[in-house]
């Protein structure tokens, strides 16, 4: 789906940076074993330092296999720890020696443009250099808003939101960034009409984080009006995993959303397997449906398969009157998109989606005149 510029300097009218959202004590119900293990799972991972990635994605991936289970993860960890580096229980593995040149063979040396890129993100995350922008999320049928969709814009110049998102990936910081973006749009939500509920675009290394559910218990969201949407391609490994460690969220009633379906080989068979509430129709299935026949095809097998897992189809990136029309023909019930509302960082533009049904778009012929 299109993006609309993500990187400018603050305006008249946006919500400024936003606070990170209180940290909140894991309850009196847990043990104690399982609290201290929480706690240190928590301080590790929320440990921005470059230096210590390696043991952060290491924590993590033990944290994935052991969903609800945070002392047996972090045994594990440190027990890997341990026989990768011979040091005692919770050192991180030590850094490779470099070899003396011979000549042939120069010594590596750092990176600058990797140490200017670290730079650049933890300065955005100790800034909170970032802004939330809502997109209406629209009933086709009677034209009402029903939900938004949070994206993340930087007050900075240079990339857009993808581009800073990659380079954080690539400096190791792509989690610390993903969870700045979200507790921005947490405190966003607080502006938000409350009859609608919020997308929240999460990767599904975020969402088997055990920092995830702390994190939204601790917002003014409620869960009822919560929605994680998976924004990434699923390992084989994933699904599984992601059914346990969100059972506990989906119980107490936020909702699944997964986005990209049919974007990757193995996707329907992890709708399957997650059993979402929602599945969205990205732009690239969108683009020319009223035109394209495979497309329409596509669309048309689509919706058969969100009704008969019970899910709600939402098009996203509807950019044409023709689009629209062909749709609401195939019986998708949800979309958003620039035809419909652009995505705003302005709370009284969000304040106007407060409002019962106002109609949709009515679709044009290329003279301008209505359809009838």
């Amino acid at each position: 789906m299109p993006t609309d510029p993500s990187s400018f300097s603050a305006r008249s009218g946006s919500q400024p940076p936003a606070d990170p959202a209180p940290a909140r004590r894991y309850g009196n119900d847990a043990s104690g074993i399982r609290r201290q293990a929480s706690e240190i799972i928590k301080a590790v991972l929320s440990d921005p330092a470059p230096e210590q990635a390696r043991a952060r994605d290491m924590l993590r991936r033990h944290v994935a296999a052991h969903p609800g289970n945070p002392e047996k993860a972090l045994a594990e960890h440190l027990t890997s720890l341990r026989s990768l580096t011979g040091s005692p229980a919770g050192a991180p593995p030590p850094l490779p020696p470099v070899a003396p040149s011979d000549g042939r063979h120069p010594v590596e040396t750092p990176d600058p443009a990797a140490a200017e890129s670290v730079s650049r993100i933890e300065a955005v995350l100790n800034g909170r250099m970032l802004l939330t922008a809502f997109q209406p999320i629209f009933d086709l049928s009677t034209g009402a808003v029903v939900g938004v969709e949070a994206f993340t814009r930087f007050v900075s110049d240079g990339n857009d939101a993808a581009g800073w998102f990659a380079e954080a990936a690539e400096a190791r910081l792509g989690s610390e960034l993903e969870f700045a973006a979200l507790e921005c749009a947490l405190a966003a939500s607080q502006h938000v009409p409350p009859h609608l509920y919020v997308a929240l675009k999460l990767s599904p290394a975020t969402c088997l984080d055990p920092l995830l559910p702390e994190l939204l218990q601790a917002s003014t969201l409620s869960p009822d009006r919560m929605v994680l949407q998976l924004t990434e391609a699923l390992t084989a490994g994933q699904p599984s995993a992601l059914v346990a460690a969100l059972l506990p969220l989906r119980r107490s009633g936020v909702r699944l959303a997964v986005d990209h379906v049919g974007s990757y080989f193995d996707s329907i068979r992890h709708v399957r397997q997650l059993r979402p509430d929602i599945i969205k129709l990205d732009r690239d299935l969108v683009a020319g449906i009223d035109s394209d026949t495979l497309r329409h095809a596509f669309g048309a097998s689509m919706t058969g398969f969100a009704e008969q897992l019970g899910a709600a189809l939402i098009a996203e990136g509807i950019e044409t009157g023709d689009e629209l029309a062909a749709l609401t023909g195939l019986g998708v019930r949800t979309g958003q998109g620039y035809f419909l509302g652009r995505p705003s960082t302005r709370p009284q533009d969000w304040a106007g989606w407060n409002f019962a049904a106002q109609g949709l778009p009515t679709p044009t012929n290329p003279d301008g005149a209505a359809r009838s």
